[in-house]
């Protein structure tokens, strides 16, 4: 059993694609005829495409959309694929934890073009060791079955691991599967809803993180 894992979330966190999710989940509800502030869409951002959908129409709403709704978000997201930028740092905080024995995985709700484009855009193939999807759980975040998941592909124990993300929903996952939450605000989240949800630092983004690694809780989890 590896000592430890380092899990990181990927849209908001190593990618710059908050923003740009809510635009195109904003624009798919609004075709479908979902009116939806985007301020609570990009509340929303984080969950999985089906716990997104209820989350902002409701237990109550008219499933027979979903697939519809969702199918719009994937087109308008697609036209951005080949422009999505990492953050400034990314691949060199991976590099940096690999080289210090970390276990990189990568715990995400994108699959197929989507996460290429991701990977492709993070740059650091050779130092993931695994990558965690949500259609492999029942549950995506804020359960802790996607974090759980990660772990268990790096054969990696939760006391002992970090999960980075940027959303309430990661840290919250993180809480539940005994990880230490780490948060980041480049997803656009507030310092006090991250640590609400149980962050135990807060940092500005990937570059912010790197500078500090050396006092962070990577330095304090021990293997």
């Amino acid at each position: 059993m590896n000592a430890r894992a380092a899990v990181f979330d990927v849209d908001g966190t190593l990618v710059d694609t908050n923003y740009l999710h809510t635009v195109c989940w904003w624009e798919a509800l609004r075709q479908a005829g979902h009116p939806v502030p985007m301020a609570s869409v990009h509340g929303a951002v984080g969950l999985g495409g089906s716990d997104l959908l209820e989350h902002l129409l409701g237990k109550g709403h008219d499933q027979d959309q979903d697939a519809h709704i969702s199918a719009g978000h994937k087109a308008l997201y697609g036209a951005w694929h080949e422009r999505l930028a990492p953050f400034e740092g990314a691949a060199d905080l991976l590099r940096r934890l690999h080289g210090e024995g970390w276990a990189v995985v990568l715990a995400t709700s994108a699959g197929g073009s989507e996460l290429g484009a991701l990977r492709g855009a993070i740059d650091a193939d050779d130092v993931i060791t695994a990558i965690a999807s949500a259609d492999d759980v029942r549950a995506g975040k804020p359960a802790p079955d996607p974090v759980e998941h990660a772990l268990s592909l790096a054969d990696a124990r939760a006391g002992e691991s970090v999960f980075v993300g940027d959303s309430v929903w990661d840290m919250r996952a993180a809480r539940r599967a005994g990880v230490t939450p780490v948060a980041l605000l480049s997803g656009g989240v507030s310092r006090a809803a991250l640590e609400e949800a149980g962050a135990a630092q807060v940092y500005a983004d990937t570059a912010d993180l790197l500078a500090r690694i050396d006092h962070s809780p990577f330095a304090d989890t021990r293997g």
